[in-house]
């Protein structure tokens, strides 16, 4: 039986009203929790085979990625290559034919003036060759004289029209070029020449002897002189 409390002694209502808490004296005994317990080396060695598995996997997918990265930059290059290749050629190849048709043009066009001057020519030739006055009788020497003229006078005209065209015609026939021959020259002015020039060329031939002389005697006078 408890102890009797007067009512004068002091009694603490809160402690009393709050229910008391027990506390195991030992540890209930058991198998612990496999979320609590520590990870034992089998399961250290297994997550270290899977992370460097992982890891080779990581590595291969890298080294594909990395090919095919190489793959696309080779075409993406190629890509660059083809069109700029395409462009260039299409300018040159425009620019090219261009030119080209020009040049087909004005040379088509010069062949054909080329064409008509020899018609022309050929047959301002064959006007000419029948000009002939051994048939012309004292009746109609004088008809056929003007109209000989007349066809000599068209014959020309054409001829300077075809030299306006063609400047190439008035160049004449290329001379055979010998080697120039200053002997020769000489002594063809030797044999030909006048007197004066006779004399001009033998003061060319022999000034520099004189003059060598001329100096030899100044230099035996001016040692006369001294002594």
């Amino acid at each position: 039986m408890g102890p009797q409390y007067d009512d004068s002694d002091f009694v603490d209502a809160d402690y009393q009203a709050t229910p008391k808490t027990t506390y195991p004296s030992n540890p209930p005994a058991g198998p612990v929790p496999a979320s609590n317990r520590s990870p034992s080396r089998e399961e250290l060695e297994s997550k270290v085979s899977d992370t460097q598995l992982r890891l080779s996997e990581l590595k291969r997918a890298q080294e594909e990625l990395e090919r095919e990265r190489a793959a696309l930059e080779e075409s993406r290059r190629r890509r660059i290559e083809f069109q700029t290749g395409r462009e260039e050629m299409l300018g040159n190849l425009q620019r090219g034919i261009g030119i080209l048709e020009e040049a087909e043009f004005t040379a088509r066009r010069d062949a054909e003036q080329l064409n008509r001057s020899l018609v022309d020519l050929r047959d301002t030739l064959t006007k000419v060759g029948a000009l002939r006055d051994e048939g012309w009788t004292q009746e109609n020497w004088s008809s056929e004289l003007t109209r000989a003229l007349t066809t000599l006078e068209n014959a020309r005209m054409e001829w300077n029209s075809a030299r306006i065209k063609w400047p190439r015609l008035d160049a004449g026939p290329v001379p055979d070029q010998k080697p120039e021959n200053p002997a020769g020259r000489i002594t063809g002015g030797l044999l030909t020449g006048d007197f004066r020039e006779l004399c001009r060329i033998g003061l060319a031939l022999t000034w520099p002897i004189a003059l060598i002389a001329f100096l030899f005697s100044l230099a035996i006078i001016l040692l006369l002189v001294r002594r």
